[in-house]
């Protein structure tokens, strides 16, 4: 996998968490998400590329269930709280009804 789709499944996952307003803890969630993020790009550069337009492409052209499924991959990555992660199957879930 390319740096920069791992990248983009991150930035992914962190507008996935912002999704679960029912979460009440959920912007520790996303400290921790940033954080990761920015270890990341600190400890991964990549020439010729522009993290926050590709961050604001995925924000605005990735789809809500795309953004899901990254969050759960994500939340692995940091060992999220696991009443998040069923939260968010509870919320795919609606997608595969449609």
């Amino acid at each position: 996998m390319e740096l920069e789709d791992q990248f983009r499944y991150l930035v992914g996952g962190y507008y996935g968490v912002s999704l679960v307003d029912e979460y009440s803890l959920k912007e520790y969630i996303l400290k921790d998400i940033e954080e990761y993020i920015k270890k990341f790009v600190e400890v991964n550069p990549i020439d010729n590329f522009n993290y926050e337009e590709e961050a604001a492409l995925v924000k605005d052209n990735v789809s809500e269930k795309v953004k899901l499924q990254d969050a759960l991959l994500v939340l692995n990555i940091i060992n999220g709280p696991m009443d998040l992660v069923f939260l968010i199957k509870e919320k795919l879930k609606k997608y595969s009804k449609k």
